[in-house]
């Protein structure tokens, strides 16, 4: 009978592509899938922030992956999605949709066979790359989300965030004000 000190960790991953490389992220992370939808530019936000996305009454900030990675810019198909994910900084938790060329799977890796992230050569910043999983002969850079962000940078997102939502609140009223402005001037309206 095996002890508990003899077992090794198993943990769960979601497995996601950008390009032709695979990424995971642990699903403690992940709060959902979205297929894609019409994402609403801001204006002067980042270059790797998309815009933002409506979901169940919250403005969600999403970035483009890809470019925060240094990459070409997503192009849509298909098989692109918005991974919802909840990003810890300074023990406040964010919410954040990362685009993504596909999801792959849910993978179970045994914490024993992450491998140490690498130290030179590659394209991606280390520093959030908790390490590298080799599963059926191919690598996964498991990443740590909440490093993928700066502070400086989450609290940009959640200020466009909020931004945003105030923006959308103002035109929201602007239109209702229009609206009911509208309907007074036809009711005071002498009729013919």
């Amino acid at each position: 009978m095996a002890t508990s000190s003899s077992m090794s960790k198993i943990s769960s991953y979601l497995t996601f592509k950008l390009g032709n490389e695979e990424f995971a992220a642990h699903v403690s992370k992940v709060l959902n899938i979205l297929e894609m939808t019409k994402i609403t530019e801001v204006p002067k936000s980042p270059d790797y922030m998309t815009g933002v996305i409506n979901v169940r009454g919250a403005v969600l900030p999403v970035i483009d992956t890809r470019i925060k990675f240094g990459m070409t810019p997503t192009e849509c198909t298909s098989n692109t999605c918005i991974v919802v994910m909840d990003i810890e900084l300074d023990g406040e938790s964010t919410h954040v949709g990362a685009l993504v060329d596909s999801v792959q799977a849910v993978l179970e890796i045994d914490e024993s066979k992450i491998l140490p992230p690498p130290s030179i050569g590659t394209k991606y910043k280390s520093e959030f790359i908790e390490g590298v999983a080799n599963v059926d002969n191919e690598f996964i850079m498991i990443l740590n989300m909440d490093e993928v962000f700066s502070s400086e940078e989450v609290v940009t997102l959640r200020d466009t965030a909020e931004d945003s939502k105030d923006m959308v609140k103002e035109q929201v009223e602007g239109l209702t004000n229009t609206k009911t402005q509208e309907r007074v001037a036809a009711q005071e309206a002498p009729k013919a």
